[in-house]
């Protein structure tokens, strides 16, 4: 039992939540605000493109919709169940040229975001109760014999059915933009990041919880990354945010990050230094015999053990634990020394648009150690007065070219985020924004 038991747990402990978001009850407000447009689109087409039931003996008059507008759309949060739709949509209703009365037609559905077998979330009806009726009426000519209301004629243009079964699309959030949060994203050319949803969403009096699992791609393939010790659990707000969405990101998740990144090659970097073999060979005897004509020096780092990043309230470090291959020529390189490179650096981290641009602000410490040399020993602080300049300066500079593109926040296709205010803690990011629908083009 115990064998059989040692083998299942890193199986289980493979899918562990390293990141997540709250959707808060503002952002379902918003979504409410930016779908009432889209409902009443959809509601007009479908009901003023329905063809009118032919006039029967009993009921003369042919009652046709005329116009159609979406009065209340609002969207509300259910803890531990779901969310609650309500729609009321005013019907003008026209029998003869003479003659209109106006109808409401009320929708109340729940709704909840479910997870299917394939992975994906979709958005699913779970209940749905439409009613139809009549506002006033207005009769310009008066009529000798009462004429019976013909509602039917109305309820058979108006097939609630249909639009119950479709309530969901009236949102702004058809199945197919939730398909998009678990899209892979590319960080670098060989490098891409992918937001798995680990099960249904959890629904609180804070908003709609996600928990999210990132997977790292290299050249096409999912790289084994060390799974989170503790899994990640979305800190939930001590009170409502009057934000529509809070993204909260591990420590797990940035050094996986880094990890991604060394495992790509991304973190191998050449950095030129302003000395040349001639100058070096003034403070390095031995170097005057091995290179004919005066070069410039070249500084090859490569990764030596994975990155490591640490947060802390109000600070991101990064840890980076580089060899460098220092020495000259191109064809071929000729390496004289080895030096063993540890880096202590400071993070910032900002959002544009629904990208996370991570920087390296400061360096705050480097450590240089021998590894090898084939010029003699080497003092540790004459290493730091000839290298060190480089190293601080060109170091940074490299890491934020590669990681000038940001990094793709999970989001849903058409929303951008805006009014952003990210907060360092100690072992988690918190990111607070508000959602903007984005213009549609073309």
């Amino acid at each position: 039992l115990s064998i059989l038991l040692s083998l299942l747990v890193p199986a289980l402990t493979t899918r562990s939540p390293d990141c997540g978001g709250i959707l808060t009850p503002s952002g379902l407000r918003y979504l409410a605000e930016v779908s009432k447009p889209h409902a009443e689109s959809v509601l007009r087409r479908d009901l003023l493109d329905s063809p009118a039931p032919a006039p029967s003996p009993t009921s003369p008059s042919r009652n046709q919709i005329i116009s159609v507008k979406v009065d209340k759309f609002s969207l509300t949060l259910i803890p531990d169940t779901g969310m609650r739709l309500s729609i009321e949509v005013d019907l003008g209703i026209t029998s003869a040229p003479s003659s209109t009365k106006e109808m409401r037609l009320s929708i109340l559905a729940d709704l909840h975001v479910d997870m299917n077998p394939e992975g994906n979330l979709e958005l699913v009806t779970s209940d749905c109760k439409p009613t139809l009726e009549e506002v006033q009426s207005t009769e310009e000519t008066d009529r000798s014999a009462p004429h019976k209301s013909s509602s039917s004629d109305v309820d058979k243009q108006i097939n609630v059915e249909k639009i119950c079964l479709e309530v969901s699309k009236l949102l702004l959030l058809p199945n197919e933009r939730l398909m998009s949060l678990a899209a892979p994203f590319p960080i670098t050319p060989n490098c891409q990041v992918q937001y798995l949803p680990l099960a249904a969403p959890m629904y609180s009096e804070q908003g709609i919880i996600i928990s999210l699992q990132t997977t790292f791609q290299v050249a096409g393939a999912v790289i084994p990354l060390p799974v989170s010790p503790v899994p990640f659990s979305m800190p939930e707000p001590a009170s409502s945010s009057p934000s529509h969405l809070i993204l909260a990101f591990s420590e797990h998740f940035y050094t996986s990050l880094f990890s991604a990144l060394e495992e790509s090659g991304a973190l191998n970097v050449s950095l030129l230094s302003s000395l040349t073999t001639a100058t070096l060979a003034e403070r390095i005897t031995q170097m005057g015999s091995l290179f004919q004509e005066d070069l410039p020096v070249v500084l090859r780092a490569v990764t030596r053990s994975s990155p490591h990043v640490v947060l802390e309230e109000d600070k991101a470090i990064v840890q980076l634990f580089l060899t460098a291959q220092i020495g000259a020529g191109s064809s071929p390189f000729q390496s004289f020394l080895s030096v063993n490179v540890d880096v202590t650096a400071r993070l910032q981290l900002s959002v544009a648009d629904t990208r996370m641009i991570i920087s390296v602000a400061a360096v705050e410490d480097i450590e240089l150690s021998l590894a090898t040399s084939d010029v003699g020993p080497i003092l540790a602080a004459l290493l730091e007065e000839l290298f060190l300049p480089t190293i601080r300066e060109e170091v940074p500079a490299q890491i934020n070219k590669v990681l000038r593109q940001g990094v793709s926040l999970p989001h849903i296709t058409g929303f951008t985020y805006t009014d952003v205010n990210i907060t360092i803690h100690k072992d988690y990011v918190l990111i607070p924004c508000n959602l903007q629908l984005e213009a549609r083009t073309g």
